[in-house]
């Protein structure tokens, strides 16, 4: 075996491969903090019973932070994630989570978000501020990705669904008329005669064209999701096109659409974790729909019903006889295929409301499908997502 070779599988083996291949200074530090988290050492960097120290992060946030600093280091951001979730899982750390130094030194995250929002009633107030600069950075990384590409989509789609052929000579669409008129072209004048015209019209300052509604599970397998709605829907309540109303919910039904001024007040103010009744918050969805044909209601659930399905399903299946456009996410996140109720996401698709899970770059596509009135579940198929499966 070659040198390199030796030395990836030392690195791949840990201390099991004993002498296999002598690690350089850089290697002996990714080899101790990969052998902290998943090695199973010691609680402490105490020596062991033959007098050596062995890796292991345990209670100590001086170690702690030293590893999380080793991490960064040596390892690409996308990994560093991923092995700083696993300590919080596999280690038990979430206590030192909230202690500021440590804070500072993490790479932020969706699922760290999850974590410091599920604990934020035990956040210590000399933490505070810190979890807030945490979740802030991950909001922002969100809206610099997702807010401009929704904005786009949604003014898109609300635009094309007033379309007039007598538009105000302000709202003609030039380049609309001209290519609806080019059979008209005369080629000895060589102009078009416009005798169709193709606009929009004047939307009115004071009243919104279209109506969502976001009920989002806040239960904690869905943490990310609940990251992600909280951003988006922020970034649509910016829009005087579209009135958004943002619903969280687990057993009981919390209405924050008067906290979507500010994303980070918004995850702050969820509560993740405990049970799930979702036909009590579809029921408050139901009551919030003013005009049906122009609201659009997406319901993020993986659709572990703890109340009556039953219930459920017939309200579903009013809001869509009613008019109203109903999108059924098992997921807004990219964690991959969640976990959710087949029959019952099965169920709300026959009913009328497709239920599939999507992640968050998709979904200004999706949103601005529903506006338009046209089919979801084809769209989804289209993009090779499986629908109520």
């Amino acid at each position: 075996m070659t040198d390199e070779r030796l030395r990836r599988w030392r690195l791949l083996l840990g201390g099991a491969s004993g002498e296999l291949s002598a690690l350089g200074e850089d290697d002996r530090r990714r080899d101790s903090a990969l052998t902290g988290l998943y090695g199973g050492g010691a609680p402490t960097d105490a020596p062991d019973a033959n007098g050596k120290r062995s890796a292991g992060l345990g209670g100590s946030s001086p170690v702690l932070h030293r590893w999380l600093g080793d991490i960064r280091t040596y390892f690409p951001s996308s990994v560093v994630q991923v092995m700083q979730r696993d300590a919080v899982d596999r280690l038990g750390l979430r206590q030192l989570l909230l202690e500021p130094e440590l804070l500072s030194a993490v790479e932020p995250d969706v699922h760290l978000v999850g974590t410091l929002v599920s604990l934020s009633s035990a956040i210590p107030s000399r933490t505070r501020e810190t979890a807030r600069a945490v979740v802030r950075k991950v909001v922002e990384d969100i809206e610099r990705r997702l807010a401009d590409r929704l904005l786009a989509a949604v003014h898109g789609a609300v635009d094309h669904a007033k379309r007039t052929s007598r538009p105000r000579p302000a709202d003609v669409d030039w380049s609309r008329t001209i290519r609806a008129n080019l059979r008209h072209y005369q080629p000895d004048q060589r102009t078009v005669v416009v005798q169709d015209l193709v606009g929009h019209t004047r939307r009115s300052r004071s009243a919104a064209l279209k109506d969502v509604v976001l009920l989002v599970d806040q239960s904690g397998s869905m943490a990310e999701s609940v990251v992600y709605s909280a951003v988006l829907g922020a970034s649509l309540a910016s829009l005087k096109a579209v009135d958004t109303k943002l619903v969280v919910f687990d057993t009981e039904v919390v209405d924050l659409t008067e906290e979507l001024r500010d994303p980070v007040d918004l995850l702050f103010a969820t509560q993740l974790g405990g049970g799930t009744d979702i036909n009590r918050a579809v029921a408050y969805g139901q009551s919030l729909v003013r005009r049906p044909t122009d609201t659009v209601l997406v319901l993020i659930s993986d659709l572990y019903e703890g109340g009556v399905a039953r219930e459920l399903q017939r309200r579903v299946r009013e809001l869509v006889q009613s008019g109203v456009t109903v999108v059924v996410l098992l997921a807004l996140s990219d964690s991959g295929t969640p976990a959710y109720d087949h029959e019952l996401a099965a169920r709300l698709s026959e009913l009328g409301a497709p239920a599939f899970a999507c992640t968050p770059d998709r979904f200004p596509d999706l949103l601005a499908t529903a506006l338009r009135k046209e089919d979801v579940a084809e769209w989804a198929e289209r993009h090779d997502i499986p629908v109520g499966r």
